[in-house]
């Protein structure tokens, strides 16, 4: 495992490859695993060298952060660092410190590693929810502060300096580029890391589907699919032949190199500017356990350019708008 420097201004090392655990509890992609299992995948994870692990309180309603919270309860805290999120409706500075005590129960912890906003709600001003999350890091419940799915206008109406912001974290991935265009370059100025979820896009990049008939319809909402499909609502046209014949592309360079497609996805994005970890989710210990294969793949300048050229008719379809699920007209992310 590698573990690299989290961002410039907060001092901690984060493993490359982190645990992710909405999959850990129910949710509406994801039946429910039971707790044994849940927390057997967890201590793999850790056993295998993860260091950082991120959930939220709206991953199973609580249920995440409940089920991580027994799975360390007799691992020294400094082993691991906790980061879980503001994921209220107003994100008003009553409602983020009540949000950071529950989720501080339910973790079975005296404080939070890195506290992040779910995604911005734009109820009340930013700064009330600035103020509310630096109070809690002068009273030690919070030792750093981060955001996800900030683009670079949130971090610019962030006031990134003041606030101390660590990490963004965002949906990256081969099929999901939209940090390219302006975000590496607003967290690479403000000394930002780049915390990367779905980095498989939703299993695209697992191999097991080759054609659209082959993904789960509750998987075809992304705006990689027309907006057509059951349950989209971006109202987009999508990219599908792009997507899939990128994906045999890919595939043949894996094959080629002698790697897993997933493998070969999550090492490209960990070549990626400003990028301190990948998010990995993992419903079994052997996936937690296979997981951190990545961490240790070292990528050619010349494949590096072959992936990117593979996925550039989907990078650029798909362009700017970090929202894998909204059009341009009605992105929640700027």
């Amino acid at each position: 495992m590698q573990y690299r420097q989290l961002c410039q201004s907060f001092d901690v090392k984060v493993s490359a490859i982190a645990l992710g655990t909405m999959s850990v509890a129910a949710g509406s992609m994801h039946a429910a695993i039971d707790e044994k299992r849940a927390i057997e995948t967890i201590r793999a994870a850790i056993d295998s060298g993860v260091n950082f692990i991120d959930t939220a309180p709206a991953y199973g309603n609580g249920e995440s952060e409940e089920r991580l919270g027994r799975a360390l309860s007799d691992i020294a805290r400094d082993r691991v660092i906790l980061a879980t999120k503001a994921s209220g409706t107003t994100l008003s500075r009553e409602e983020i410190l009540a949000d950071c005590e529950r989720s501080l129960k339910r973790l079975q912890t005296s404080y939070i590693d890195l506290y992040q906003i779910h995604w911005r709600r734009g109820v009340v001003p930013l700064e009330e929810t600035f103020d509310a999350l630096r109070h809690l890091k002068r009273q030690g419940k919070v030792r750093a502060i981060g955001v996800c799915n900030f683009g670079p206008a949130d971090l610019a109406d962030a006031d990134v300096a003041k606030n101390e912001i660590a990490s963004d974290q965002v949906a990256s991935s081969l099929f999901s580029r939209g940090p390219e265009f302006g975000l590496q370059a607003a967290c690479q100025q403000h000394g930002i890391g780049i915390l990367c979820y779905s980095p498989l896009a939703q299993g695209l990049l697992t191999g097991a589907y080759r054609s659209v008939d082959d993904v789960p319809a509750d998987r075809r909402r992304s705006r990689h699919f027309a907006g057509s499909h059951t349950g989209s609502r971006h109202g987009e046209a999508g990219c599908e032949d792009e997507l899939f014949s990128a994906i045999e592309a890919v595939r043949q360079i894996a094959d080629r190199e002698g790697h897993t497609m997933a493998d070969l996805a999550i090492a490209w994005l960990l070549h990626q500017p400003c990028v301190a970890s990948v998010l990995c989710g993992a419903s079994t210990p052997e996936q937690a356990r296979a997981n951190v294969n990545a961490a240790d793949i070292k990528l050619s300048a010349e494949i590096v350019a072959e992936l990117d050229v593979a996925t550039a008719k989907v990078k650029n379809h798909l362009g700017p708008n970090l929202d894998l699920w909204q059009g341009s007209s009605n992105t929640r992310i700027h």
